[in-house]
């Protein structure tokens, strides 16, 4: 059987991704009750950072030890990557010593020809063009809350960043609406806009974007290598903050998610993050238990 990837939702099938998701909810109560049984005994993840990490690197470090097995964490210090090493050597000795192998990157095509080359299932823990592993702890966050989101709408405020482009793709495999509030200049993508207009939309001004939908979703206005435009960004994103206002149009019992860091007061307000009754805190922790899934996934097939 051919080496399977996890570079994109599209990846899985519709099916694949309802069945990781009511996995990763049980594997949660599993570990609430005691644990697991070392299912990743003597497996070996092999975790690419390229980036900096919080979440990402503590939720696939702890999940592999949880299961019984071992991360071993490689910066670019640590790699020849970092010192030229082509991207398809590297991809064919790491992936004869480990047994499933995480990156995190710039150019999403680095983890493409990174998976061409490796004979280990390769998962993309982050490019500047998507963050899937984000969209499986986001679409659990939502299961466990409010159940199926299929049929439902959901609006993505901010930047069209690798995270609103990775809500584009569950859009299509989770099926819902989404609807985009972004600056001119700040859109995704136009050709993932394309190949889905008959669920997604652009809709400039956020308090529309926002009436009547279910889930509301942002993201820091400069990501991660943007960090000099973060000034300019601020005053071009003015007016597109989640905020209670926002929250007072969408629907009774909506949600609202941020995949973190936060600035407070710039793309969310301190009160929404800050609300005891905010689900953030558990799509954090999700990102643990949907990963430990796809894990789990990709090396029992």
């Amino acid at each position: 059987m051919a080496t399977r990837h996890f570079l994109t939702l599209l990846d899985l099938s519709p099916t694949e991704l309802n069945n990781l998701i009511t996995r990763a909810i049980a594997l949660k109560a599993e570990l609430a009750n005691g644990g697991h049984n070392d299912p990743f005994k003597n497996k070996v993840l092999g975790m690419v950072f390229e980036k900096s990490s919080t979440r990402t690197r503590v939720s696939f470090e702890a999940g592999m030890a949880q299961f019984g097995g071992h991360a071993m964490f490689l910066s670019p210090r640590d790699t020849q990557l970092g010192r030229g090493e082509p991207i398809e050597d590297s991809a064919r000795v790491l992936s004869s010593m480990t047994d499933i192998i995480m990156i995190r990157t710039f150019g999403h095509e680095i983890i493409e020809r990174f998976a061409q080359n490796s004979k280990v299932p390769v998962i993309n823990a982050l490019t500047d063009d998507y963050h899937p592993c984000q969209l499986l702890a986001d679409m659990q966050t939502f299961t466990e809350h409010r159940g199926s989101i299929q049929g439902k709408t959901v609006t993505w405020i901010g930047d069209g960043n690798n995270m609103c482009q990775s809500y584009i793709n569950a859009a299509r495999q989770f099926d819902f609406e989404l609807r985009i509030a972004c600056p001119e200049g700040f859109d995704p993508n136009s050709d993932l806009i394309k190949a889905n207009k008959d669920r997604v939309s652009i809709v400039r001004d956020p308090v529309a974007a926002a009436k009547d939908s279910h889930l509301l979703v942002t993201d820091v206005w400069a990501s991660m290598g943007q960090e000099d435009q973060q000034a300019e960004r601020i005053k071009l994103f003015t007016g597109y903050q989640l905020n209670d206002q926002l929250l007072s149009v969408a629907a009774s019992d909506a949600l609202y998610m941020h995949c973190l860091p936060a600035h407070r007061g710039e793309e969310i307000s301190a009160e929404l993050m800050d609300h005891p009754d905010t689900v953030i805190w558990d799509e954090a922790e999700n990102r643990l238990h949907a990963q430990k899934a796809l894990m789990e996934l990709l090396l029992t097939q």
